[in-house]
């Protein structure tokens, strides 16, 4: 499923125009978004918990030439999924 089946399935469960779905996907990712850069989590109870991560520096290898190459560290988007949600996949 991409973004605008997500935003279609939305708009059909909630009975909403898919204008209306959209900006309210949007509004729900952008604040996702602006929780994680501050380093708060987000839980969506029994979807799931949404947080950010730290990945050190390290060294790493250039696949053509084989060369060292350093990696900076970086700040990474977590997700953990709820109970609710993995039972539902089985």
């Amino acid at each position: 499923m991409n973004k605008t089946e997500l935003i279609d399935c939305i708009a059909q469960d909630a009975d909403v125009p898919k204008a209306i779905a959209s900006r309210a996907l949007e509004a729900a990712l952008k604040g996702i978004e602006v929780a994680l850069k501050k380093g708060d989590s987000v839980t969506l109870v029994g979807f799931g918990t949404f947080t950010s991560g730290s990945r050190s520096e390290r060294v790493g290898r250039n696949p053509r030439t084989g060369a060292s190459i350093r990696i900076e560290a970086a700040k990474v988007p977590k997700f953990r999924p709820g109970k609710a949600l993995k039972d539902a996949l089985n």
